[in-house]
């Protein structure tokens, strides 16, 4: 059996709600969480949890102090979110183990870490003149396609949460 393992990891995000819904997709997933300081709320906060509420048992969540902290704790492959990139997130072949790197609302990851990273730089297509997408769509987009090509390994092809009504 392959070992997959999905990292998704949110650069000092600030707003919960976000961080709430990115949380609910790695619960639903099996995809891990890492959240990277600091942060724009505590993560006792009320919108964070509700945002995610009945799923925070299935989270498999990471801490870190700082970026620099986490690339001495995780072994990569890291590949990094950012409107600015030139390729499409749909152009990679992911690895079975794989980091997808999602900056902050506001400014997104740091420029010099992008530009130092191109190779590995991604972006999901859009409109010329849109900005960008919210952050918990863009992970759970990503997220989403790096599961399709490894084959949706471990998640259920139909649910039985209707009771098999539907």
């Amino acid at each position: 059996m392959q070992n997959f393992q999905l990292n998704l990891v949110l650069v000092e995000p600030e707003i919960p709600q976000n961080t709430g819904n990115v949380a609910r997709t790695c619960a639903a997933t099996g995809a891990r969480l890492h959240l990277v300081e600091p942060m724009g709320f505590r993560i006792d906060n009320a919108k964070l949890k509700r945002a995610g509420l009945d799923y925070w048992h299935m989270l498999d969540i990471t801490y870190h102090d700082s970026l620099a902290e986490f690339f001495a704790n995780t072994p990569g492959p890291y590949y990094y979110f950012s409107s600015r990139a030139q390729q499409a997130h749909s152009a990679v072949d992911y690895p079975l183990q794989v980091y997808l790197l999602f900056g902050k609302e506001t400014l997104g990851l740091p420029d010099e870490l992008v530009q130092a990273n191109l190779q590995h730089a991604l972006r999901l297509p859009m409109l010329h003149d849109a900005r960008c997408l919210n952050l918990s769509n863009s992970v759970a987009v990503a997220a989403y396609e790096v599961l399709r090509q490894w084959g949706y390994p471990g998640l259920a092809e139909c649910s039985d949460y209707f009771g098999g009504t539907q």
